[in-house]
């Protein structure tokens, strides 16, 4: 339990359908305050005791799991490694492979639980993982790293219900997360700042921006701040001959 509607929702409709659940909301930082701050639907203090008085609500067993230590090695250390190598990582993707089901699964099933139940909007259907009924809301993506014995035991109670239905049935359980904004910042850059995060992590490398000519257009503080087809915030006044938006490359010095 997150914190936030759709975790505390998808809980509740757990209880509904008979199974006995026991809410659970992971501590994702041995210093929360060096994350997020806030309450904004997942891994910060305020997150904790949301998803706290929500179990209290649906009448739940809650617990806090501490998952600092894998969540700094497999996500975090990882975003910042996925930077330096040059790609553009997704670290909710990550998260979800690493954490919530492979760590938390692998725990809960050592417990003696049988699946885990979360709020993502997916369905799966024969095994196989499927879009939710609300496009919009869709996270089957951030979803597709899973094995299919994971997917066996994974439950997610609102794959076939749209967003304002959620908040909805929410605000008819009682629940006071029901109009909790969502949330779509990585959460452990507390700022918002990832230029100013992997600066610090990775130091700066100023480089050049060149086109496909060669041609020196502009330079940078680093590569790490661009991804592929970036097209605003690069410092390039000039456009290409033909008038059109330019292409070009970063380089370090």
């Amino acid at each position: 339990m997150s914190g936030g509607v759709d975790s505390a929702t998808a809980a509740a409709r757990a209880v509904d359908a008979g199974h006995e659940v026991t809410g659970v909301h992971l501590a994702l930082s041995s210093n929360p305050s060096s994350y997020r701050t806030g309450a904004r639907g997942c891994c910060t203090l305020e997150d904790a005791r949301d998803a706290r008085r929500a179990a209290d609500v649906i009448g739940i067993p809650f617990y806090v799991w501490d998952m600092a230590e894998r969540f700094h090695r497999d996500v975090v250390e990882d975003f910042v490694a996925e930077y330096a190598a040059g790609r553009t990582p997704n670290p909710c993707l990550r998260c979800n492979e690493k954490i919530k089901f492979a760590a938390v699964l692998d725990r809960a099933l050592a417990l003696g639980f049988d699946a885990v139940c979360t709020g993502h909007y997916a369905q799966v259907s024969d095994g196989v993982l499927r879009r939710a009924a609300d496009l919009g809301k869709d996270q089957s993506y951030v979803l597709a790293v899973l094995r299919t014995d994971q997917l066996s035991h994974a439950i997610f109670p609102l794959g076939d219900t749209p967003k304002v239905q959620v908040r909805a049935e929410a605000a008819g359980r009682g629940l006071a997360v029901a109009d909790k904004p969502d949330s779509h910042d990585v959460c452990f850059i507390a700022d918002g700042d990832t230029k100013g995060f992997l600066a610090r992590h990775l130091g700066q490398a100023p480089g050049r921006i060149v086109d496909a000519a060669g041609a020196v257009l502009g330079d940078h503080d680093g590569a790490y701040a661009f991804t592929v087809g970036q097209r605003k915030g690069l410092r390039v006044g000039t456009p290409a001959a033909d008038g059109k938006p330019a292409t070009c490359s970063t380089s370090s010095r």
